[in-house]
This record gives structure tokens, C-alpha cells and sequence, in this order.
């Protein structure tokens, strides 16, 4: 198993904020975050009122 420590954390975040950039890493968290929301009503089979 592999175990990551803070060090490699850092250095591998760097490394995808430098390919990717900044907005499109929260462009793309915000799609997962609606994709998940999404998934969790299917799955319960209600909406949640807001």
C-alpha cells in the first residue's frame, strides 16, 4: 500500500495546479460536487427543498 506523506501532498497539488491551472480545477470540483448531489437524490429518491 502506498502512504502519502505532506510533503508529496504538496508537491503533487503543485504539480496539477501548474497542468490544469486554478479555474479549471474549481470548475471542475464544482461539477463533481453537483454530480454527487445529483446521485445522493436519485439514490434517496426525494428532492431537498432549498
Amino acid at each position: 500500500m502506498i502512504h502519502f506523506g505532506t510533503t508529496e501532498l504538496v508537491i503533487l497539488l503543485v504539480i496539477v495546479i501548474l497542468l490544469f491551472g486554478a479555474g479549471r480545477i474549481s470548475k471542475l470540483a464544482k461539477e463533481l460536487g453537483t454530480s454527487v448531489r445529483t446521485f445522493r437524490e436519485g439514490v434517496s429518491g426525494e428532492k431537498e427543498n432549498k
